[in-house]
């Protein structure tokens, strides 16, 4: 066990088997962090979070790609309510809060390093703990775990305040990228102007599918957090006075709806650019194909004509005068067809 303290104790050893504890640690593929008022520690055993549990004590467990077992598990030690142990592993839902009592179910999105942007987070909180569930990384906890390892600000101390830091921290995950979004946007536009071309196409559809997915949450979520700020969902040892926390969150998303749809905006704007640039060089293509044989038309007449093979013709139209004549009389058709193109402003 990793503590992120003033100084290093050694690991703690379970003094009693419950039901899956052989430690979160010992399963490949997770990473599982503990929050107390004191500390924040890596990878604790069960044994831990049941002294915990039996001393009255609070703690935040975070749990990276939980198991069958770890749910399992939890289930035995906080005595969760059926429905919320189905839906602690059905990932894939819609931002929801649900009161069960003593306990109560909260899903939420944060950013994500993954292809969608998004991570989907399963809160379930009581009087004195909060554990978290996730399969995605989430770009919030590891820099709200160093804040707090370093003292940067107050560790929560009650289960409705850790829930009000992990809902803050996953609405601020999503400016950082939507931000960079931004930039990006001003200068696609600008490279668009310049020069369209088809990958620019494909970064702006690219974000449009990003921004669609980041949109796709964000209006549930803020319902979400206006109905945990009005005292809607009931949050175990959460009044009036902290519900205010929640309405600073609800305000974030707000802000955070607001600048999606600025985005939804801007690419619009800039494919509507893209697609009017496109058109304007296929225009130029075909005003150029339309000039080029408009000028060949009336030379394909006079080929044609002269090279129409009666006999009249061929004894009576051969000689070099004939040819230069016509030479001369495409020629100056090609003249006047440059200077009547030039006159109405088509080269």
């Amino acid at each position: 066990m990793t503590e992120h303290s003033g100084s290093r104790s050694s690991d703690l050893q379970p003094e009693g088997q419950i039901p899956g504890a052989e430690g979160l640690a010992r399963l490949a593929g997770r990473h599982v962090t503990m929050v107390d008022a004191d500390r924040v520690r890596e990878e604790p055993n069960w044994d831990e979070v049941r002294h915990r549990l039996d001393d009255g004590r609070f703690f935040w467990l975070d749990i990276h790609e939980p198991s069958p077992e770890d749910v399992e598990t939890l289930e035995g030690l906080l005595d969760l309510h059926p429905l919320v142990v189905e839906d602690l592993l059905a990932f894939g839902q819609r931002p929801k809060g649900e009161g069960y009592g003593d306990h109560a179910l909260v899903v939420a999105y944060g950013a994500s390093s993954d292809d969608d942007g998004l991570v989907e987070v399963h809160s379930i909180v009581g009087a004195t703990w909060l554990v978290t569930l996730h399969r995605d990384d989430c770009l919030a906890f590891p820099r709200l775990f160093h804040r707090m390892a370093a003292g940067q600000g107050r560790r929560p101390a009650v289960a409705g305040g850790a829930l009000y830091r992990v809902l803050d921290a996953l609405t601020d995950s999503f400016f950082e990228p939507l931000e960079a979004l931004n930039d990006r946007v001003d200068e696609l536009q600008s490279e668009i102007i310049d020069a369209p071309e088809r990958g620019s196409m494909q970064e702006v559809m690219a974000a449009k599918q990003q921004l669609i997915n980041v949109r796709r949450v964000v209006a549930p979520q803020r319902d979400l957090l206006a109905q945990l700020a009005a005292g809607t969902i009931e949050l175990p040892g959460v009044d009036d006075a902290k519900r205010r926390y929640y309405r600073d969150v609800y305000d974030h998303m707000i802000r955070l709806a607001d600048m999606v749809d600025t985005l939804r905006d801007l690419l619009t704007g800039v494919l509507e650019v893209y697609l009017a640039m496109v058109a304007n060089r296929r225009d130029q293509v075909m005003k150029q194909l339309t000039l080029i044989a408009t000028i060949f038309m009336p030379l394909t007449f006079i080929t044609g004509f002269f090279g129409q093979n009666f006999g009249w013709m061929v004894g009576h139209v051969g000689s070099w005068t004939a040819f230069a004549l016509a030479t001369v009389f495409q020629l100056a058709t090609v003249a006047g067809a440059l200077m009547v193109f030039k006159r109405r402003g088509w080269l």
